[in-house]
């Protein structure tokens, strides 16, 4: 359904060494900082994600209750894109990084915030 994912933030710089630190963990590419230098481009697995300085000039905010989905493919994987996010400017959300029960099933989840204080979790359905 979704093609991609626009972000903002107040400094790209900080935006692309956390992403670059927990995509490259995912095994996708750093993302593409534009000539310009007000956003960077990332893509995988036929998504992008686009982190960038507002369009309007008006400063970035974090949307209170929106948090951008990651698919893993193992709690392995997880693992290293957390620890890679907290290395690089990212707080953890929410519980550490485990395992997970409820009314959609077991999965294993990670939550981080990154340095412009999005919401992101990592997410991997065990078989």
């Amino acid at each position: 359904m979704f093609t991609h994912l626009t972000l903002g933030t107040n400094d790209v710089p900080a935006s692309k060494k956390f992403y670059d630190a927990t995509f490259t963990a995912l095994g996708a590419e750093p993302g593409m900082l534009v000539p310009e230098g007000n956003r960077v481009i990332y893509f995988h697995k036929g998504k992008a994600l686009i982190v960038l300085n507002p369009i309007n000039g008006e400063p970035a905010t974090f949307a209170n209750g929106f948090t951008v989905g990651i698919e893993c493919d193992n709690p392995e994987q997880i693992q290293a894109w957390h620890d890679a996010g907290v290395a690089n400017g990212g707080t953890t959300a929410e519980d550490p990084p485990g395992l997970r029960e409820g009314p959609m099933g077991k999965m294993y989840l990670a939550y981080l915030r990154d340095p412009s204080g999005n919401k992101l979790c990592a997410i991997h359905r065990p078989a």
